[in-house]
């Protein structure tokens, strides 16, 4: 059986982005001349063995149109933005049928590879997880979740930068807002996301601690390449990733 049999893709695309000091939504904004959206949803669609559900918001017709005018891809609409687990949650109803793993990703991390996704869903296949976050050690880990780890190094949570500890934020490793999760313990871990947090949002992180606390099977595949997840949230993570794809085709330049 394919590796990719059964995945299924989720983007989450519906947020503006106002950092970005822009009235365009984020994912709009062009690396190497092509919109942020367009690379994730290429990424996405060389492993969506079943299909791709892109769940958008703001200027949602614009972003719509980026993706449909390419790729083979659903769209699911997130009319309030209150937070990454509600994104998912809005696209359950549009997941194919035959979907046996969802994947997440998030349309403002353009530098994600192909092969970066399918050692994710190798790994959390091959250890028979619920739920596999995909994670990265970084020198910085400013803005970033940090990976809560037991005594035996697995996951037990997953803390926002807003909700983190002292010691918590010396914590260098991060989520990377990537995850695979068996489709059949979806829905249960999305019902029971509380917004009981700093920015009162309904945080898809909170299916670790969930996961974890229900006695699923919660683990992380740590990644090798800390500037293939890099979130484009500001200008200068523009630059940074204009600059990091430069390097990777520099025939192109």
């Amino acid at each position: 059986m394919d590796l990719r049999d059964g995945v299924a893709v989720v983007i989450l695309a519906a947020g503006m982005g106002t950092r970005m000091r822009s009235t365009r939504a984020k994912v709009l904004h062009e690396v190497r001349g092509t919109p942020m959206i367009f690379h994730v949803a290429r990424t996405a669609s060389a492993v969506a063995g079943c299909g791709m559900v892109v769940v958008v918001g703001h200027q949602a017709e614009a972003v719509q149109a980026v993706v449909e005018g390419a790729f083979d891809a659903r769209f699911a609409l997130q009319s309030e933005q209150l937070g990454t687990g509600h994104a998912v949650r809005c696209a359950i109803p549009h997941l194919p049928d035959d979907t046996r793993q969802v994947v997440v990703l998030c349309g403002d991390v353009p530098l994600l590879r192909p092969e970066t996704i399918d050692a994710l869903v190798a790994d959390h296949l091959s250890h028979r997880r619920h739920v596999t976050v995909l994670t990265v050690t970084v020198e910085d880990p400013t803005g970033y979740g940090r990976m809560i780890l037991d005594a035996g190094r697995r996951i037990t949570a997953i803390v926002e930068q807003a909700d983190a500890t002292t010691e918590q934020l010396a914590i260098r490793t991060i989520n990377t807002g990537i995850y695979c999760v068996a489709r059949d313990v979806l829905d249960d871990l999305l019902a029971q996301i509380a917004p009981n947090n700093a920015q009162g949002e309904y945080y898809l992180t909170d299916i670790v601690e969930i996961g974890h606390r229900n006695g699923l099977s919660v683990g992380a595949q740590m990644g090798l390449d800390a500037g293939e997840v890099v979130g484009v949230n500001t200008v200068e993570d523009l630059r940074t990733a204009e600059k990091i794809l430069k390097n990777r085709c520099p025939k192109t330049a």
